[in-house]
């Protein structure tokens, strides 16, 4: 059968799929099923067809659907933390690399600008700012601004000031994402002038030990926020195969499970620059130990777990195809 005709034969149904999916785990699975015997033919007579290609990607969404709906699987909760949400990290770890690059190179820049000149690092932080940093530097507590304050209501204080923040960084993304990148490179630099503030006066390790104890969380959430929302703007500019009102949705709902997913973790992140941080100064230990723990869980709850749950959804669709 010629590849034109193939396609003609099955294309209607190829759409309804696409476009139409059925919610009965029944017919998913006839869908499923199908689409794999599709597959199989195009890899057989059209092993280099754009067609093949196609088949291959709707059958992949169909399976991690049934995947993600096992009725082994009740508790919803558990099926979001492990399977729905690394799997949306895993499916835009691009746009996600693409938000860290950003904040990377205008944290460089806040950090060299502050360095040439005092007075950028005035006009974003603020003169009383750093008036009151250098303050407690002399005074022998550079990072004695954490110890003010009630411990509880700065909590909670920051915890919905960071969520308000990424909220916005990921709806303004419906605006093409440039108010989503304009809010990444704000919080880049700011982040960029206040390392530089201390690496300046000798204190850079010190920096990334003290503030890192809340920072790590915070600004991990703030990239993935901001991706988010990029999420949001690129399914609308680039749809793809697929109308742009289906992409469009398709990227709010990603975008939505982003944000939900990212909760926790600013509201642990808010807990530890409330609570933990202050403690820098007499339990040192502590402080460090929850850096090195709040790494280790952003390198493999954002990164390693997804690739890992991702190629392993690959090769049981393989196994299935065969």
């Amino acid at each position: 059968m010629r590849e034109a005709l193939f396609i003609k034969k099955n294309k209607d149904r190829w759409l309804k799929n696409q476009h139409q999916p059925s919610g009965d785990p029944d017919e998913m699975a006839k869908d499923f099923t199908q689409l794999v015997e599709d597959l199989a033919y195009a890899k057989t007579f059209y092993p280099s067809g754009k067609v093949t290609r196609f088949i291959n990607n709707e059958a992949s969404k169909v399976y991690l659907t049934i995947y993600k709906n096992r009725k082994e699987e009740s508790n919803r909760l558990v099926t979001f933390w492990k399977y729905d949400l690394p799997l949306t990290f895993y499916k835009h770890h691009g746009v996600m690399l693409f938000s860290l690059i950003v904040f990377l190179l205008f944290f460089a820049f806040g950090f060299f600008a502050s360095s040439q000149d005092e007075n950028f690092t005035r006009s974003v932080l603020s003169s009383g700012y750093v008036d009151m940093t250098k303050e407690n530097i002399e005074k022998g507590n550079p990072f004695g601004v954490y110890e003010s304050g009630n411990p509880i209501l700065s909590w909670l204080r920051i915890m919905i000031n960071n969520i308000k923040v990424s909220t916005i960084a990921f709806t303004s993304g419906i605006f093409c994402g440039v108010p989503t990148i304009y809010i990444l490179v704000q919080n880049s630099v700011m982040v960029g002038v206040f390392d530089e503030m201390f690496a300046s006066q000798g204190l850079g390790l010190d920096f990334w030990l003290v503030v890192f104890v809340h920072g790590t969380l915070e600004i991990t959430a703030i990239i993935v926020a901001a991706a988010a929302g990029l999420v949001l703007g690129k399914s609308f500019l680039f749809p793809g195969t697929i109308k742009r009102i289906d992409a469009f949705k398709q990227g709010a709902k990603d975008g939505v499970k982003m944000i939900i997913g990212l909760m926790p973790v600013f509201a642990l992140a808010a807990f530890f620059e409330g609570l933990i941080t202050r403690l820098y100064n007499d339990l040192s230990v502590l402080t460090t130990l929850v850096v090195s723990l709040s790494v280790i869980f952003v390198i493999w709850y954002f990164v390693i777990y997804p690739i890992r749950l991702g190629r392993r959804m690959k090769v049981q669709l393989n196994e299935e195809e065969v």
